[in-house]
């Protein structure tokens, strides 16, 4: 199936129970071809069909959208159907599947820091920040580790929790996989990061270790 069409169908994933005709209003396809592409997400795991409708949760549309991309989608074009909420809640559910305690938003004061997700598992606790939208600059993407990792500092010493360690979550492969021995992780190979994740410590900045 084209990616566009693919596209056009995440406008149709809305969370709770979706029939196929609400399908095809709500992305603007024709039905037959809206028929067609539900059974091709309920295949790759987007969505349960339950009788008659199509159950979706908040983060079938970020599967979707890597679904898209991973057939030629445009990650520009993809992105102007995702929240950065959908995303979080993606990050979140794997972590969780991952066997980690995962808190969301977590909010430091004095100066006020936000925190995207951080799982917590066998005492080391993971530090994400999630970026969802465009392609990032080696400059950019170097102003993002350098932040995340105040963020951590600031949560190690806040909670006494050690030790911590900083992730970048992206939607996309970037150039690099590493800035500072901080982990640049596209969502699509979070789970084997998480996988290896114990095994490969000594190559990642642990702070308050």
């Amino acid at each position: 199936m084209h990616h566009k069409l693919i596209i056009r169908g995440i406008k149709g994933i809305i969370p709770g129970g979706v029939s196929e005709h609400d399908f095809s209003t709500a992305s603007e396809i024709d039905e037959f071809s809206a028929k067609e592409l539900l059974q091709i997400f309920i295949q790759n795991g987007i969505g349960i069909l339950d009788e008659n409708i199509v159950e979706f949760q908040n983060s079938d549309r970020i599967r979707a959208s890597i679904f898209a991309i991973r057939n030629g989608a445009n990650i520009e074009d993809v992105s102007e159907f995702l929240s950065w909420q959908n995303f979080e809640e993606l990050v979140s559910r794997i972590l969780y599947e991952n066997g980690f305690h995962v808190q969301k938003n977590l909010i430091l004061t004095k100066p006020r820091m936000e925190i995207d997700v951080v799982g917590i598992k066998l005492g080391i606790s993971i530090l994400i920040d999630c970026k969802h939208w465009k392609r990032m600059t080696q400059s950019a993407l170097n102003e993002i580790v350098r932040k995340q990792v105040e963020r951590v500092k600031k949560y190690v010493q806040k909670t006494e929790s050690a030790p911590a360690i900083p992730v970048i979550v992206t939607l996309h492969q970037e150039k690099v996989d590493f800035v500072n021995q901080v982990p640049i992780v596209p969502v699509m190979q979070l789970s084997s990061f998480l996988d290896e994740f114990y095994g490969n410590l000594d190559n990642l900045k642990i702070i308050g270790k």
